[in-house]
């Protein structure tokens, strides 16, 4: 059981393949493990180094090891990662050179791949994850409201397997007719985290730690959201498109009071309720339609504040349109799924949740008919890379008697799951004069703001 009156120290997944080339400015410790934990070489070393798969070890300068750790001598050390992978499956995928403080780890887990982890104090990890989530020209309330919900979801995660009620698969299920599925952050072994947007993107000291972000995150130490006695499991994405949405549309089968599905606007505007976005027909109105919501903004200053320079390739979010001939969304569900459908017939939404998201999407093809879910499965399928949310409707066109639909057009709202923290929202709250507290209690209610530890 940790100790919760301690900072924790987190183990970030950073890149796996079967060779990872990095450079030692400085001289480090080198610690290898052969068998059983049994030390087999310490050393101090420097330069450009490379490990190898080996099976399920790891080569390094012509030996192989179970484990392999490179420490630093002192605080402000680094290491370099060469071609780490930055926004996995997104549009904007690239390779770059990645600096971390911190313990440098090689694991291997599966046939013919290591794995480089940073093992480094949750604090110092925060600094990166706020300066890497936002811009330095961020309000201090936007900064210090993200470093408490990046904590809280950080402690939850590391608390979470002490709960017996923890089962974060239970409601998956495949066969030939449904695949019902969804990525959780318990999906990596070996390490906590890992350091793209599948968990909070962490990119080291690789561009400057702002002093803003670094006040924020030592003004806020410790500080976490708490709900019932636990540590809130604090999502967040980029773009709402106006509707917050519920847990159980994105992930596993139960409904955090705090999630809640609202309309992402001031209290002030209690009288313009959330439609019931479950129907199709409001989904639609909702979806077509361009509604008054804190992350319905242009401004591009504000936009800066948090989308990075790769981010902001992407414009349209609040509502955006995607279209695909047959063909083209033929060959992508086929090749996305694994399944082949033949030609596509239609693409029917059979559930929504309370945000216009669709949790369980009907592919009806020429050759098979299959349900998928949920909220990222969706949005996988139906691209090469993510669709931006699964809160979409679709117009077939050039439908003729007896013909398949020539193209697809599907027009949707927000970026990302709509669950929690909606990014752009909070950077207009903040920018409007709210606090950290006021965008803390707008967009997890029925918390409260305690210090973890010191």
């Amino acid at each position: 059981m940790m100790d919760k009156t301690k900072e924790p120290m987190l183990r970030v997944g950073i890149l796996t393949a079967n060779e990872i080339v990095f450079t030692l400015p400085v001289l480090y410790r080198m610690v290898g493990t052969w068998c059983s934990g049994v030390v087999t070489c310490c050393r101090f070393v420097k330069g450009e180094q490379r490990v190898v798969a080996d099976g399920r070890k790891i080569r390094w300068e012509g030996t192989s090891y179970e484990t392999l750790r490179f420490d630093p001598m002192a605080p402000e050390d680094y290491f370099e990662l060469h071609d780490v992978v930055i926004g996995k499956q997104f549009h904007w995928e690239r390779r770059e050179n990645q600096r971390f403080p911190g313990f440098l780890d090689f694991i291997s887990k599966e046939e013919g791949q290591v794995t480089a982890v940073n093992v480094v104090p949750l604090e110092t990890y925060l600094s990166s994850v706020i300066s890497s989530e936002m811009s330095a020209t961020a309000s201090p309330a936007l900064l210090k409201a993200h470093a408490i919900i990046s904590r809280s979801w950080l402690v939850n995660l590391l608390e979470a397997s002490e709960w017996p009620d923890n089962d974060p698969s239970k409601g998956m299920h495949e066969d030939e007719n449904e695949r019902i599925r969804w990525y959780e952050r318990d999906a990596h072994a070996g390490y906590d985290v890992c350091a793209d947007d599948h968990c909070q993107r962490y990119q080291g000291i690789t561009r400057v730690v702002g002093d803003q972000a670094r006040q924020a995150v030592e003004e806020t130490r410790g500080m976490v959201l708490v709900h019932g006695g636990r540590v809130c499991d604090a999502r967040f994405s980029k773009c709402c498109g106006g509707a917050l949405e519920e847990f159980n549309t994105c992930w596993a089968n139960r409904l955090p009071s705090y999630l809640q599905a609202k309309r992402d606007l001031p209290a002030s505007l209690e009288n313009h309720p959330l439609p019931d976005l479950t129907r199709e027909v409001e989904a639609e109105k909702w979806i077509r339609s361009s509604p008054e919501a804190f992350c319905h903004t242009t401004d591009a200053a504000i936009l800066a504040q948090v989308l990075n320079d790769y981010d902001r390739e992407t414009t349209d979010f609040f509502r955006w349109q995607v279209s695909y001939t047959q063909d083209e969304l033929a060959a992508l569900v086929r090749e996305r799924s694994g399944v082949d459908f033949g030609g596509i017939v239609d693409l029917r939404p059979l559930t929504r949740g309370r945000s216009g998201r669709i949790s369980r999407l009907e592919i009806v093809g020429t050759l098979r008919t299959m349900v998928i879910g949920k909220e990222l499965e969706i949005r996988r399928t139906l691209s090469s890379s993510h669709l931006y949310s699964s809160a979409f409707v679709v117009d077939k066109e050039q439908v003729e008697e007896g013909q398949l639909p020539s193209r697809f057009v599907l027009t949707g709202a927000g970026w990302g799951h709509g669950v929690g923290l909606c990014q752009i929202g909070a950077a207009v709250m903040g920018e409007q004069g709210y606090t950290y507290e006021e965008i803390l209690a707008h967009y997890y209610p029925n918390t409260l703001i305690t210090q973890r530890y010191q």
